[in-house]
């Protein structure tokens, strides 16, 4: 057995070192990567950059150990240890990872204004687009526009200046700015129509016009949903109908119904058109047309529901829009319609998935009756505990204490009834937050107790590594000290994993 980087005295006596020790003592070289791409963030997080590294480099897996090594330099660039976070650099071994290191490091001197230093160090990468738009932002907080513009003119591909041109527009937005917003974003229309390829030119357009409708001028951005409507219309291939259907829904949020129409009769797919109803749907609720949305929203459900096998390009897209149509009948308070819809769904996940959505929302919304009845629908005990502690979130967030308390305590009931380890273990951490949230710390410490007994018990060694250090997330949070009791299942751990 190779030497331990966490010392025994340390892994018997704190969470997170014991989640490290034996993550070190996993054979398996896929096991044993996922769980230090797990560790090796934490003690990024607690500044420990050198133990990272060390971690980070014992990782059999090249491609998880370069990356880990990338954001270990990461953070000793942001933390002005500079001189480490090159040799780290070096010892990255893919050249693509390796380049990709330098420009985070670039963006971490430009966001602390070391401007030449982050323009010294992109100098040297072989595509330093994004890392020029990230220093042109930051020269346009200091004032220093006319070194922006230069740094923005070093930009190749005109997508990533686009983007830089974003950026600053949206800068400039939050400073009420609005003439200095409204020429950075034209200057990003006029980069969109350099872009080459059709695809990312429709979506970058599609953008521009979104961000215009949102600082109130529908004006220009119908004129460039219209733009990018025409540059769709000659794309010939899978991404057509997807982009036509935002467009569409583009136009409805900036108030032009008839192109909206208009560029709906362009897309053949009817899952599309299909989502785009409902698109459509969630616009006329939010405009105060109720009957409108519901009419729009039964319309989109009829007609994906009349697709014939062979007209169906994804199966799995059309499932998530059944549960997607399901759950907006809910938050348009059509609960029966929801849960009707939802166990329709023969994809078994996403019936599930909308049928907790929709007990929730009906939670939230007071209507307790049909809450229980969506949770009722739900035929697996692990979705329905944690169905129940999302109700009893919204019974929170709606100020429905005593109720709140009353779903949580039913979901603990069902605990005995989940039979995988894993679950169990996350039940126990959403009770500890729930009720540390309602003030009962010791409940909360009771279920972290818990918590720690059922992760000894999990037989998947990166998988307990890792609950093990989520559940040293929440002892510090807390300010939770360990119990002789949890003392004692740290070195039983330790004890076994030195044995094996």
């Amino acid at each position: 057995m190779s030497e331990h980087l966490i010392h025994i005295d340390d892994a018997q006596g704190d969470l997170l070192s014991c989640a490290t020790f034996l993550a070190e003592n996993i054979s398996s070289a896929d096991g044993h990567s996922e769980a230090m791409s797990a560790l090796v963030p934490r003690f990024i997080e607690r500044s420990e950059v050198d133990l990272a590294a060390q971690l980070a480099d014992s990782v059999r897996d090249p491609f998880v150990r370069d990356r880990l090594l990338m954001h270990v330099a990461e953070k000793c660039a942001a933390i002005d240890d500079d001189e480490y976070a090159f040799q780290l650099i070096e010892a990255i071994e893919d050249q693509g990872t390796q380049s990709m290191a330098r420009e985070k490091v670039a963006l971490q001197k430009s966001a602390k204004d070391e401007i030449d230093r982050a323009l010294e160090i992109v100098e040297v990468l072989s595509h330093p687009d994004d890392a020029f738009a990230d220093i042109a932002l930051h020269q346009i907080i200091k004032n220093d526009e006319e070194s922006a513009l230069k740094t923005l003119e070093r930009i190749d591909f005109p997508a990533s200046r686009t983007t830089a041109y974003q950026n600053i527009a949206v800068y400039f937005t939050k400073q009420q700015n609005s003439i200095k917003a409204d020429e950075f974003f034209e200057l990003a229309v006029g980069a969109a129509k350099d872009i080459e390829y059709y695809e990312e030119k429709v979506r970058a357009l599609t953008d521009v016009a979104h961000q215009f409708r949102e600082v109130g001028n529908v004006e220009r951005a119908r004129e460039l949903f219209e733009d990018a409507k025409i540059f769709a219309e000659r794309i010939d291939g899978v991404h057509r109908d997807s982009l036509l259907a935002k467009i569409s829904v583009g136009f409805l949020q900036a108030g032009d119904l008839e192109s909206a129409d208009r560029t709906l009769d362009l897309v053949g797919d009817n899952t599309q058109v299909s989502s785009c109803l409902v698109g459509f749907s969630r616009i006329f609720y939010e405009n105060g047309e109720t009957q409108e949305a519901i009419e729009t929203l039964e319309e989109a459900y009829a007609l994906l529901k009349s697709q014939r096998d062979a007209e169906i390009r994804d199966s799995k897209a059309r499932f998530g829009l059944f549960a997607n149509i399901a759950v907006q009948f809910a938050q348009f308070e059509k609960y029966e319609r929801a849960i009707e819809i939802a166990q329709e769904n023969i994809d078994e996940m996403q019936q599930l998935s909308a049928l907790s959505q929709i007990a929730r929302i009906a939670a939230g919304k007071g209507n307790d009756e049909l809450a229980k009845q969506a949770l009722n629908a739900i035929f697996e005990e692990s979705t329905k505990m944690f169905t129940l502690i999302g109700m009893s979130d919204a019974k929170n967030a709606a100020g429905d204490d005593s109720q709140a308390l009353l779903y949580l305590k039913e979901a603990q009931e069902l605990l005995d009834s989940v039979p995988q380890t894993a679950s169990r273990s996350d039940a126990f951490s959403a009770f500890a937050t729930r009720y540390k949230q309602h003030g009962d710390i010791e409940k909360a410490r009771l279920f972290l107790h818990e918590n720690l007994k059922t992760i000894s018990g999990i037989r998947d060694e990166s998988n307990r590594s890792i609950k093990l250090a989520e559940l040293a997330e929440f002892y510090e949070q807390y300010e939770f000290k360990l119990t002789e009791a949890e003392t004692a299942i740290l070195k039983e751990m330790v004890r076994k994993a030195e044995i094996f």
